[in-house]
């Protein structure tokens, strides 16, 4: 199993060798640094922390800078390693883009950009309601909620709320070319969330 953090940059087209056109997204992934190793016997359950980038020392609580051991860690994340998964990291270690290769496959997860409140129409893709027969401002408005037997709103009703700021997990992406020197790995497609999110990538 091969994991690491990335920020996202931004979108763009990469050239293949063949010609072909692929949209990819810039990820500034690593280094990380390996903090704790949790293990079966110990803890429980078989994980690995790791540490992504700086971050000012008053900003960080007595908690988390006791689990960083003097470093000043962004961001700390656990991977849980699954029962065939081999422990070999151990703490201090330094993981970085050169674990990955052009053609790995990917899972990746991130959070998707926040909206806001929307109505139904953004939201949930509905059509709303006609122009003509005795309407005026319906155009984008839900329609009826309740039904003419129920005297309640049923549940999962789709209706207009906060939009976006969601886990989002992919899977299958393709990794199309790795930075070694600069930690840029580009990977094919779209992935959510806003320039600078926070990237979790796991490759099995």
């Amino acid at each position: 199993m091969k994991f690491i953090l990335a920020t996202k940059q931004n979108m763009t087209e990469f050239f293949g060798e063949d010609g072909a056109v692929v949209p990819v997204t810039i990820l500034s992934a690593g280094p990380v640094t390996v903090t704790r190793v949790f293990s079966k016997e110990k803890d429980g359950y078989n994980s690995i922390q790791v540490g992504f980038g700086t971050q000012k020392k008053e900003r960080i609580s007595k908690g988390s800078a006791g689990a960083m051991k003097g470093a000043f860690y962004k961001t700390l994340k656990e991977f849980r390693l699954k029962p065939i998964d081999k422990v070999t990291a151990k703490e201090g270690d330094v993981i970085d883009v050169s674990s990955f290769a052009p053609g790995d496959m990917l899972q990746v997860s991130s959070v998707s950009k926040g909206k806001g409140f929307q109505g139904v129409v953004k939201r949930h893709g509905f059509h709303g309601g006609p122009r003509t027969h005795g309407q005026k401002h319906s155009e984008r408005e839900p329609g009826s909620i309740g039904g003419g037997l129920r005297t309640h709103v049923p549940k999962g009703m789709r209706m207009a709320g906060r939009m976006g700021s969601d886990r989002i997990t992919q899977k299958n992406l393709k990794v199309v070319s790795v930075d070694k020197e600069n930690n840029i790995m580009l990977v094919k497609g779209a992935i959510a969330g806003k320039r600078g999110s926070l990237v979790e990538i796991v490759s099995r």
